[in-house]
């Protein structure tokens, strides 16, 4: 049985205050059907009941977290035995203790897992229980700089296409100084070129300006880098489609993400644009930060 004509599973899970139900709002407006807060025991008969009902429940996600208590233990046993029977993905959301600790704080609720503790003791213990779900999650999406109407965007434009074949891939310029992306698939370093920042002329302008781009490409090994790279994912993007990974996040990062990594991220972009069944998408996270 093909990855295609198995019965699709999305399970949606992670950190208790990063946005679960906003994602399964947003799936529901693009025609999944949505079952919250299902025990992992109950994942295998419901993917048996969509297979009975056919092209009614064609696509299904089940938000599974740690509101099942003591069930939640046996998830990632789940997901694995379900990975054979049905197309199976998990999405993962995650956010910074800060953010988690703020949002609870603005609702007036406490953590689930909190107890008689504080708010952080729940956050810590919901980090260790779901570190295997996590590590083994097929999409990581950090909810930490998003507020509900970017993070429903943010899953329309993952899930939207979900019936095309290919790869949705997103090129992502960034920062070192502010931190790694959480949800990179994998990561590129464009420190070892030259920093337009200390060039008084291109320090106002930002990597999609043609002053910079056409000095960061210009440097030597800039070339040799992007073409090297680009060839280098060609193979492993051609991995994920036989593996149906659709989406994937390719990192480049700089020192503050306005110059280099930009110029960088919109070239390789241009580049991979030619592998076929690739849809190639760029975000600039920091761009306008400084």
């Amino acid at each position: 049985m093909s990855n295609r004509d198995r019965q699709e599973l999305l399970i949606v899970t992670g950190m208790s205050g990063a946005g679960r139900s906003t994602v399964g709002n947003a799936l529901e407006d693009l025609g999944w059907y949505v079952v919250d807060n299902l025990p992992p025991q109950m994942l295998r008969p419901l993917v048996e009941l969509a297979q009975h009902a056919g092209n009614a429940l064609p696509r299904i996600a089940a938000v599974v977290d740690v509101r099942g208590g003591k069930l939640f233990a046996d998830v990632k046993d789940a997901v694995e035995t379900m990975r054979a029977n049905a197309n199976v993905r998990v999405l993962f959301l995650e956010a910074t203790d800060a953010v988690l600790v703020r949002r609870f704080e603005q609702v007036r609720r406490p953590h689930p897992l909190q107890d008689d503790g504080t708010l952080l003791d729940g956050i810590t213990a919901e980090r260790e229980l779901m570190q295997d779900l996590r590590s083994s999650s097929d999409m990581i999406v950090d909810t930490s700089e998003l507020n509900i109407h970017q993070l429903a965007t943010n899953i329309q434009e993952r899930f939207a296409e979900a019936e095309a074949p290919g790869a949705q891939v997103t090129i992502l310029s960034f920062g070192f100084k502010y931190g790694l992306p959480a949800d990179a698939d994998l990561v590129a370093d464009a420190r070892f070129l030259p920093n337009p920042f200390w060039n008084p002329e291109l320090r106002p302008h930002t990597g999609l300006d043609a002053e910079v781009s056409d000095y960061v490409l210009g440097q030597e090994g800039a070339r040799e880098f992007i073409d090297g790279y680009a060839a280098a994912l060609a193979p492993v993007l051609a991995g994920y489609q036989r593996e149906n990974k659709r989406h994937a996040t390719i990192a480049v990062g700089c020192t503050g993400g306005k110059h280099r990594s930009v110029a960088v991220a919109e070239e390789l972009a241009t580049l991979l644009r030619g592998l076929p069944g690739v849809a190639v998408s760029v975000k600039h996270r920091d761009l306008g930060r400084e």
